[in-house]
């Protein structure tokens, strides 16, 4: 079991039909709660693209980290590899977006009514989302089974490996002197936001600051949701441009399995109740104190993870 973890491209056969029949699922789920305003549904079907959407970091991760160990084996078309990488980037884009609206949604909902773009906006993000990723799924097929499509066969020339929109973006990061210290300070910034804001709730939560009912913290969650948005996109753009240096790092690995359960972790402060009864001078309910607690392991995992990157495993 062990040996399959440690191989990144099993890890991306496992995970790669999550972002394609989970979403697929997801939408199907959310259009049928749609035509018959089922409450109950639409919030579960909002609840399953985010969750999906928080499962793509690790699948298009892996699946960067997988390529190494497939590329140069015979039958492998080189060409099929990079349209399969652009198509991913593409659909994993879209994908951090559409959970991005649907998280939206599920907290608006708690705050108020919904305005009446919300559902449509996340519908139709959705829809886009898995032609895009399902376009993506077929590309990559045809990595193994180039009888199944159009690409180039494995006489692809070895150049044709850079010449992608993926390594492209790596490129301009990795040849530009500003734009790895730039993207470093916002990532910074954005770490700063989210790591406040998870110490402000969960912190309400185990006991401290009382007198502060928890509706009135929980109004600060879209700026920790804006904060990993930031980080997630930073995090992208060095993932691209030094790609070697992460892949190789089982720091990095046990990074995202803690970004991916901290995000799985914030679902309980949208869904469950008992904190909304939290007032004013009250304790909260031992299961909100549990998520609480775990939040903030989960985070500061997170952050220690990525501060020894440079340190654990000597990949920088």
């Amino acid at each position: 079991m062990l040996d399959v973890l440690s191989n990144p491209a099993h890890v991306h056969l496992w995970l790669n039909h999550v972002p394609t029949v989970g979403f697929g699922a997801a939408l199907i789920l959310f259009i049928a709660a749609r035509l018959r305003g089922h409450d109950i549904l639409i919030q579960t079907g909002l609840v399953m693209f985010f969750v999906v959407a928080a499962v793509a970091i690790a699948t298009y991760l892996s699946g960067n980290a997988a390529e190494p160990l497939v590329q140069d084996r015979p039958g492998i078309s080189s060409r099929a590899i990079r349209a399969h990488e652009d198509a991913a980037l593409l659909a994993f884009v879209c994908m951090e977006m559409t959970g991005f609206l649907a998280w939206l949604a599920l907290w608006q909902r708690r705050r108020a009514r919904l305005a009446a773009w919300q559902l449509p906006a996340v519908l139709l993000a959705a829809i886009v989302t898995f032609g895009l990723m399902a376009r993506a799924a077929d590309l990559g097929g045809e990595i193994h089974h180039p009888e199944i499509g159009s690409m180039a066969s494995a006489t692809d020339s070895r150049p044709e490996l850079a010449s992608g929109t993926a390594q492209s973006i790596g490129l301009f990061v990795s040849s530009r002197p500003w734009v790895w210290p730039t993207a470093e300070t916002i990532h910074f910034i954005g770490l700063s936001m989210l790591f406040t804001v998870v110490l402000i709730v969960d912190l309400r939560l185990l006991g401290v600051a009382k007198r502060v009912p928890y509706p009135a913290v929980y109004q600060l969650l879209p700026l920790g949701m804006l904060g990993f948005g930031l980080n997630l996109a930073t995090g992208l753009l060095f993932f691209l441009g030094a790609t070697h240096q992460y892949i190789h790092n089982t720091t990095f690995y046990w990074k995202i399995v803690f970004v991916v359960l901290g995000g799985i972790n914030l679902l309980y402060f949208m869904l469950d109740d008992g904190v909304w009864t939290v007032g004013a001078g009250d304790d909260a309910p031992v299961g909100s104190k549990v998520a609480a607690a775990s939040a903030l392991f989960l985070w500061v995992a997170v952050l220690f993870c990525g501060h020894m990157l440079p340190f654990i495993g000597n990949a920088f």
